[in-house]
């Protein structure tokens, strides 16, 4: 089987940095985690000669018949003149790419792109929040929540603006290949591992924090996933009231302390799955969900499979990779 092709329309004085992200995320070689891994083709969407938003110049060998062939179509961020009038046959060739069932990607004002070819009428998408009003204004017929990183919607996935790129490609690496490829895709970029796509656009700034941050006390919890934990045990760690804990989470990170419990659990029981043998019950037990029917039923209502079906889709598809069998104590 032939790599997944990751394809990404150029239009002229496109930002630098979603396109950078999706050259990082699926450009560069990482065979060692997954072989093959994604190739990645930077594909003209316009006549030439086309330049990012900092004068680079973009000089590309494809064009849109090899966007329409490609696995994955991503619409990274466009120039405000793309944004209110995308080219024609960009256009055409995103509607051909959907009827033929390919996976559509935007990242910030690319979804401006995928609305203006009715693929997101009708459906869930985000964009920037500061372009949210005026997306909707123009859009009526999506399904606009402005609060989000990223929507995925099947086979048509919205992001958020700059950083929220990052978040939709290790998503999507999550997706095709497991949770632990994409943390390892994370670590080697240095960036945190991926955030959920319902987590807030704009949390709390680092810098407008309190000293007492809740980076130790979420990093006490990833410790113990095992264990019982309740509001009041990391409201304690915090040296704050349950209440006031709680607040100041959600404020922070957009989501209550037992929605992130339960994500985190989640996560690590998606790596248990992954690269280890232990039986489902065990794994319950390691990601802190105690009975497997409560394993089960939260890991089926994010996940949206079952963890025997995650574990057989997901275990041995990075073929020619290292399957790596950890045993936790």
């Amino acid at each position: 089987m032939g790599p997944h092709v990751v394809a990404v329309a150029v239009t002229d004085s496109l930002p630098v940095f979603e396109l950078a992200v999706a050259c990082e995320v699926f450009g560069l070689d990482r065979s060692d985690l997954v072989d093959p891994w994604y190739e990645l083709r930077l594909c003209a969407a316009e006549p030439g000669p086309l330049r990012t938003a900092a004068g680079l110049s973009v000089d590309t060998k494809y064009d849109l018949d090899d966007l329409v062939a490609a696995d994955t179509v991503l619409v990274p961020g466009v120039h405000r003149t793309t944004q209110l009038a995308p080219p024609e046959p960009l256009l055409d060739a995103l509607r051909r790419a959907h009827r033929d069932g390919k996976r559509i990607v935007s990242f910030c004002a690319g979804a401006y792109v995928l609305a203006a070819a009715g693929l997101l009428d009708g459906r869930r998408a985000t964009a920037h929040w500061m372009n949210a009003l005026d997306f909707a204004h123009r859009f009526p017929r999506v399904q606009v929540d402005p609060t989000v990183l990223y929507v995925d919607d099947g086979n048509l996935l919205t992001s958020a603006g700059t950083a929220a790129a990052i978040d939709l490609c290790l998503h999507i690496v999550r997706r095709d290949y497991g949770s632990a490829v994409a943390a390892e895709v994370a670590r080697r970029m240095v960036v945190p591992p991926p955030r959920q796509g319902s987590q807030a656009q704009h949390p709390t700034p680092i810098a407008a924090r309190k000293p007492d941050d809740l980076g130790p006390v979420l990093a006490w919890a990833e410790e113990r996933l095992d264990q019982p934990l309740t509001v009041a045990d990391l409201a304690r760690q915090a040296h704050l009231s349950p209440t006031t804990f709680a607040r100041r989470f959600r404020t922070t990170l957009g989501a209550t302390p037992l929605q992130w419990l339960v994500e985190q659990r989640v996560r690590r029981a998606q790596e248990l799955l992954e690269t280890t043998d232990e039986p489902v019950e065990r794994i319950a037990r390691l990601a802190g969900f105690g009975t497997p029917a409560n394993f089960r039923h939260h890991f089926q209502r994010l996940v949206e499979v079952s963890p025997q079906t995650y574990r057989h889709v997901f275990r041995y598809r990075a073929r020619g990779g290292r399957e790596v069998r950890r045993t936790p104590a």
